[in-house]
């Protein structure tokens, strides 16, 4: 069974706001694309490594930066001193999977959550808000935001018309939203297992119950702290979200608690899927020893009959000695009442539904 992932820890002594990838973010290509729009226009691109401390925060409109694959701190570096973030966030961003958590800095505000699309892995998403800027951070290539992005494009709704905190609440509303899909399809195992260990409690059907209740755990912890960070956003006054936002914000904060109760519910479920496993399990040993047992009953008259006439008694030393060995149809008459006694058993048996 998969080990549940570790955060990844500096060496002790680590001096703080250091910015270390980590090993398994090797590898891994990173692509940074600008998202710069206005009510009027979208303009999209691909920013070199060479163009990034070219990046400015724009006089109008909002500049979105997305950066996928965190492989290369030199990147992160940049861009944080491009826009002023503090290096204990951009720590965070490199540091994963840290706790779904918001962070309030004077020029700027990270949110950080995670992001399940079963049966992939999970994955950190962080968001850096500045006055007209936005940055997100993925881990790798790959994401839920093509519908703002084909928004974008297109000018459809009103993201191009609000400011960027309007734009962090739609990636944030995405990344809760990829959540469902996850869910129903771990509510269908959850059901699909139930007829399985009803059906046939193999050990394979314990196990799998074991890595659905893993798979639950991750999402419970992806969402529980992502509830409370919204909520923090609701609460807290700052000057880069708007009171006009704050209830798109309060949506996102709804859908975790949507995500909670379904989150619970099949953890129920799952657990319950273990005492049902257990019972089904015990119900099928019982039946089992019941047959060996009715088997082992009717085998006990017989093998007492079957002894008896083992003895070889001499039947010339004494008339009284099994006068019945030397019948002509002795056995057969053996024979048959050794199948009467087996029948009679049986028979009393189905009359107390024994069997």
């Amino acid at each position: 069974m998969a080990r549940i992932r570790r955060k990844r820890y500096h060496p002790p002594g680590t001096q703080p706001g250091t910015l270390v990838a980590h090993a398994e973010a090797q590898g891994t290509p990173v692509r940074v694309r600008a998202f710069r729009y206005d009510a009027g226009r979208c303009e999209e691109r691909d920013v070199p490594a060479a163009e990034l401390p070219s990046l400015s925060t724009p006089e109008s409109g909002v500049l979105w930066i997305d950066v996928e694959g965190l492989s290369d701190p030199a990147v992160v570096r940049v861009i944080g001193e491009r826009f002023g973030f503090h290096t204990l966030a951009l720590e965070d961003v490199l540091n994963v999977p840290q706790r779904p958590k918001v962070e309030w800095y004077d020029e700027h505000l990270l949110v950080v959550l995670r992001e399940i699309r079963h049966p992939e892995p999970a994955e950190q998403v962080s968001f850096f808000l500045g006055d007209r800027v936005v940055v997100s951070f993925q881990e790798r290539p790959g994401d839920c935001f093509d519908p703002v992005r084909d928004r974008l494009r297109m000018g459809k709704g009103r993201i191009r018309s609000e400011g960027a905190d309007f734009l962090l609440y739609a990636l944030c509303d995405l990344v809760l939203d990829a959540f469902f899909p996850t869910l129903e399809r771990l509510g269908d195992e959850v059901e699909e297992m139930e007829e399985r260990v009803l059906v046939s409690p193999v050990p394979e059907s314990f196990l799998a119950i074991r890595r659905l209740k893993r798979k639950l755990l991750e999402v419970r912890h992806a969402v529980w702290p992502a509830r409370d960070a919204l909520n923090l956003l609701l609460i807290e006054e700052h000057a880069l979200i708007r009171p006009g936002t704050k209830v798109f914000f309060r949506d996102c904060y709804d859908h975790t608690i949507q995500l909670m109760d379904m989150v619970e519910t099949f953890r129920e479920m799952a657990s319950g899927l273990v005492d049902e496993y257990m019972s089904a399990v015990s119900n099928r040993m019982n039946e089992i020893m019941k047959v060996l047992t009715v088997m082992a009953t009717i085998f006990i008259p017989l093998t007492f009959i079957a002894g008896v006439y083992g003895m070889n008694f001499d039947t010339k030393a004494s008339p009284y000695n099994m006068p019945e060995l030397t019948w002509a149809y002795g056995y057969p008459a053996l024979m048959l009442f050794m199948a009467a006694v087996a029948g009679g058993m049986l028979y009393y048996f189905r009359r107390k539904r024994w069997i």
